[in-house]
């Protein structure tokens, strides 16, 4: 049984072709089975949907009226290669609902949400079903499985087993009742986030409300203004237009409303608002763990986690939140220092100040700040670098293909071969703002990698962002924080493009949710090393290469306020753990709550009106509940496994070479701590951490 993606969706440029012709029933007769996005309509998901249900219920039924007795092949390995046509569109629609929506997909988003549901719970609640997948579970160290088809087997078990297969009718029922309704809650939390994010403008007209924004941004503002039909400068909760007036407009009271409007999302009451949504989230996922055995719902969920259960993960919040609230004080104060200088007098630094005076205290120390550095970073010299760390590392390239259909003008196609010149992958581009598109960053897939009979079928996979757009009279120049969030997606897309599995249930970035980030934040170690920086940071006018002093302060700096980030990273984790360690419905204040939760970590002033919670999109419609601790935990791991790159040589063959057999081809194939320990030839420590952010154990 294929896994259905929960990524999400979009409006694309389609051609009128008869609904007859509905290109999700067959295979795609495309470039390596792309998606063909020319030919897709809107009309076509739901009947396709509709179709490829009854034709996957009809495997299904097929397993289970099988005479023979259960084995591994007509059971788990039948499971595994039914649902092909509900794959093809499920990953097609819930992919391009996140990366370019639209009314009109989400009405048929919310239609669709049932009716997956239920088709999800007649197999997981389907008893005789079951009882096949136990019987071969039962047998699978003495019937001569691989060790691969073991752990496949283990994980259709487990997953039965998580999804209410031996509860009684009863709780069969109950069960079913409950996954449809957070089903439902989930995707009503993401789509109001989305739309309470699309709706804030801030226009301005007056150029003395431009005060301290570089041309950079009034020219990408500007832009905006004109493709929006409006005079001026427009200003929103985009991710290059909002962070960067947060770090860079002097003009306090404008970073004051654009603040209470991003920290308000989902809490201001209206259509929008997402406090109920919380409420039910929480409450009906702790009545299912409860229903499932469990106290609460991240003793539900970290079972089968490298963390295994809530006292460690707290305990590694605790340790780190130990380590480093010294040096997070001690960086808050010198930013509160800083501003009453700047000011003449003293000043009460609050929330919207941060970036702001953090940004120009740093700017002071070390004589760097974004516009200095954003020349040396043009996207497409940006991509050759990234792309070409895959190539000093692994030997890849990537051959950009424009016969391959894309589904937004702005999407590029790449054909990606490995070392030997054989086909490896497709990878899909998408790299700036849109208003159908959610906000952050994100890797997806549109297929898996697996193999069958005897031929490796590879993947299909996209990254997606939310980068500083080419202007009027510039090209797209990143800051550093963005070229670092390239390399972060491109460690997770690496992961799926690299793919050695058997089955698609194994394959690429389908491993625990707390070993997921490791591929993707090692990428991020390169990113201050001046020896892969000196391969693509060319100025993008005279093609220079970056200056030795200016890259030796990117180094420098690259510690700059790690006690403040790192403590913010662990409120966002201590808040997760604490609306899923509830032993009791809540039915109390959102903001109330957050604001108890957070308070060991809290630097800055409480904004009493502010709640994140009604826009943690990662922990209420993302798939990181009971584990946004795992960004730390593998901070962890990768600050272990970059120690070898940095003793070998950061472009050391072998060490690459061990890094993609043991983390980067294995899936989930084998348990990831023994994987981990191959490669290292330890555990991780939290040391390795406290020693790369400079930080006394």
């Amino acid at each position: 049984m294929k896994k259905i993606l929960l990524t999400i969706s979009c409006a694309m440029i389609m051609m009128t072709t008869p609904a007859k012709e509905n290109p999700f029933l067959k295979p795609f007769a495309t470039p390596y089975g792309t998606a063909p996005f020319d030919l897709i309509k809107i009309e076509h998901y739901e009947p396709a949907f509709e179709k490829a249900i009854k034709a996957h219920q009809s495997e299904i039924d097929a397993i289970v009226a099988n005479p023979q007795n259960p084995t591994f092949s007509n059971t788990i390995e039948a499971i595994e290669y039914s649902g092909e046509m509900l794959s093809r569109v499920s990953s097609v629609f819930f992919n391009l609902l996140s990366a370019e929506s639209n009314d009109e997909m989400m009405e048929i988003s919310q239609r669709l949400s049932p009716e997956l549901s239920q088709h999800s719970n007649n197999i997981n609640l389907n008893e005789e079903l079951f009882k096949r997948v136990k019987a071969v579970y039962d047998v699978r160290h003495t019937s001569g499985l691989t060790p691969e088809q073991i752990r496949l087997t283990e994980k259709y078990y487990e997953n039965f087993e998580n999804s209410g297969a031996t509860l009684s009718p009863e709780g069969k029922e109950k069960y079913r009742e409950l996954s449809m309704e957070l089903s439902k809650a989930s995707l009503a939390f993401g789509q109001n986030n989305l739309r309470e994010t699309n709706a804030f403008e801030m226009v301005l007209t007056d150029k003395a409300d431009l005060t301290g924004l570089p041309e950079t941004l009034i020219d990408a503002a500007a832009t905006k203004a004109k493709l929006k039909g409006k005079e001026g400068w427009l200003i929103d909760l985009s991710a290059p237009s909002y962070m960067g007036f947060m770090k860079y407009s002097s003009r306090r009271d404008l970073r004051e409303k654009l603040y209470m409007a991003y920290s308000m999302k989902g809490v201001a009451g209206g259509e929008f608002d997402n406090q109920e949504n919380v409420r039910k989230i929480v409450n009906l996922r702790l009545e299912i763990a409860r229903l499932m055995g469990y106290n609460t719902y991240s003793e539900y969920i970290l079972k089968n986690r490298m963390a295994k259960n809530e006292a460690a993960v707290f305990g590694l919040l605790d340790r780190l939140a130990e380590a480093f609230t010294p040096t997070a004080h001690q960086e808050l104060e010198d930013v509160k220092s800083f501003a009453s200088e700047m000011e003449g007098k003293p000043f009460d630094l609050q929330p919207w100040d941060w970036s702001y005076y953090a940004d120009k205290l740093k700017d002071n120390r070390f004589d760097l700040n974004d516009e200095m550095t954003r020349p040396y970073f043009e996207l497409e010299n940006v991509k050759k670098g990234v792309f070409g760390l895959a190539t000093d590392l692994y030997g890849l390239q990537f051959v950009r293909n424009r016969d391959i259909q894309v589904y937004h003008p702005e999407v590029e196609a790449y054909e990606v071969f490995d070392e030997n010149g054989d086909f490896l992958s497709v990878l899909y581009t998408d790299f700036h703002p849109r208003d159908g598109k959610h906000s952050g960053a994100w890797m997806t897939s549109f297929k898996e990698q697996y193999m069958r009979d005897g031929k490796d079928s590879r993947p299909h996979v996209s990254i997606v962002m939310n980068f500083t757009r080419p202007t009027e009279t510039k090209p797209a120049l990143l800051t550093f924080d963005e070229v670092k969030t390239f390399l972060h997606e491109f460690g997770h897309a690496l992961h799926g493009m690299l793919s050695k599995c058997t089955y698609e249930t194994l394959s690429g970035t389908s491993v625990y949710r707390d070993f997921v980030e490791l591929p993707s934040h090692i990428m991020e170690n390169w990113l201050v090393q001046k020896e892969y920086l000196d391969k693509f940071a060319f100025h993008y006018q005279t093609g220079e290469k970056m200056p030795e002093e200016l890259l030796q302060k990117i180094v420098d700096a690259s510690n700059y306020n790690v006690g403040y980030a790192t403590l913010r990273q662990l409120s966002f984790g201590y808040l997760d753990m604490a609306w899923h360690s509830l032993e009791a419905p809540f039915e109390g204040d959102v903001r109330a709550f957050e604001q108890d939760a957070m308070a060991r970590v809290q630097l800055l002033p409480v904004v009493p009106e502010t709640c994140m919670s009604a826009s943690f999109s990662h922990i209420f419609s993302g798939g990181y509940a009971a584990g946004y601790y795992s960004y730390k935990w593998s901070e962890v791991m990768d600050a272990d496994a970059f120690s070898v790159f940095k003793k070998n040589g950061i472009f050391d063959k072998e060490t690459a070479r061990s890094f993609r057999i043991n983390i980067l081809e294995k899936g989930n194939t084998e348990d990831p701590m023994t994987l981990f320990i191959r490669f290292r030839g330890q555990e991780p420590s939290v040391e390795a951490l406290l020693r790369r952010s400079g930080i006394d154990n």
